[in-house]
């Protein structure tokens, strides 16, 4: 592609590089990215302008609409079936957007690839496993330059293909089962939080279940709770893989798969299954509707992606979510 400037009388069918004023029966303005016709370059001459400067496509270059366009449907070669919605093309740009509520899965290999084929080329995303509502944007495409070679556009289509889908939970009900300590029932704050994340996700809560916080009663309470995932939120912190919660899980016959995560607020979470239903014990923080380590597992796992204790390790970057100012602090110390 060549760019630069022109005398008018060259510039019929190329690519108007900055929008300008020109003079036709009124002034008016020519938008850049404008393929210039006559009655362009005549108006053009007449508000007293001699040369422009524009871009001009030449053999084996793409227009930058197209090359979006087909750089979209490279990435969502099904897109209805990815959980994907394509926009149409403008300016270069063509935007992703969700279908519905889930998790955006990503290559992050080939959105990679993609960016380092050529600089005028580009796909910016939302982080990995990020979640998703219905017409949620989570990536655009923007072709930089007024067009691209063929050759260039080709190799970033076969680099990201199928790179970006967003997977919809496969769960529809969950159980939050509640432990308390003497005779007061537990605030409403944590239901009510749990709610909410699941109401956003199109899973519906079962009625309230309290035991008391002991390993029997509680692993009874996991054994006879109808959703197909289960939360447990306890009385008192979980601060210990043996602790009441990860053992009363074990003892229901189900497994823990990970104990504590590097994600503040958030740590002290645990995580297993119960046969098939995945089962998460909140950390005290998600009984506030904030961001927390909680919000990240639990979208993962209600839309059916696997976890091991080396995900949860990786979230430590980026695990710094934010302060809560009632959390004790370390004290400061002078080091000498």
């Amino acid at each position: 592609m060549k760019f630069g400037a022109v005398p008018i009388a060259e510039a019929a069918g190329t690519i108007l590089a900055h929008s300008m004023t020109a003079t036709g029966d009124a002034h008016y303005r020519v938008p850049k990215g404008t393929v210039l016709k006559a009655a362009h370059l005549r108006d053009l001459a007449r508000g007293g302008h001699d040369t422009i400067v524009v871009a001009q496509l030449e053999h084996g270059d793409v227009e930058e609409n197209e090359a979006a366009t087909r750089l979209a449907h490279a990435i969502a070669p099904d897109a209805a079936a990815l959980g994907l919605r394509i926009s149409a093309a403008g300016a270069g740009r063509v935007n992703l957007y969700a279908l519905h509520a889930g998790v955006c899965v990503l290559d992050e290999a080939a959105i990679h690839a993609l960016n380092a084929v050529d600089p005028m080329i580009t796909i910016a995303t939302v982080a990995p496993f990020h979640r998703t509502d219905a017409n949620s944007m989570i990536a655009t495409i923007k072709i930089i330059a007024y067009g691209v070679a063929e050759i260039a556009l080709q190799t970033a289509q076969t680099a990201a293909r199928n790179a970006i889908r967003v997977q919809a939970p496969t769960f529809g009900s969950a159980t939050l089962i509640e432990t308390q300590v003497g005779t007061d029932s537990p605030s409403e704050k944590g239901r009510n939080a749990l709610t909410g994340r699941l109401h956003r996700m199109g899973l519906v809560l079962s009625d309230r279940c309290v035991t008391a916080h002991s390993e029997q009663p509680l692993a009874q309470a996991i054994r006879d709770a109808v959703g197909e995932v289960i939360f447990v939120l306890t009385a008192s912190a979980t601060s210990d893989p043996l602790d009441v919660g990860p053992q009363a899980l074990r003892e229901a016959g189900g497994t823990v798969t990970g104990f504590g995560m590097p994600v503040d607020p958030g740590n002290l979470l645990f995580f297993g299954t119960l046969g098939d239903k995945p089962v998460i014990g909140l950390p005290g923080c998600a009984r506030s509707p904030a961001l927390n380590g909680a919000d990240w597992v639990l979208e993962r796992l209600i839309c059916g992606l696997t976890l091991t204790q080396g995900d949860i390790a990786a979230m430590g970057v980026g695990g710094l979510l934010k302060e809560i100012p009632t959390r004790p602090q370390p004290r400061s110390t002078s080091v000498t």
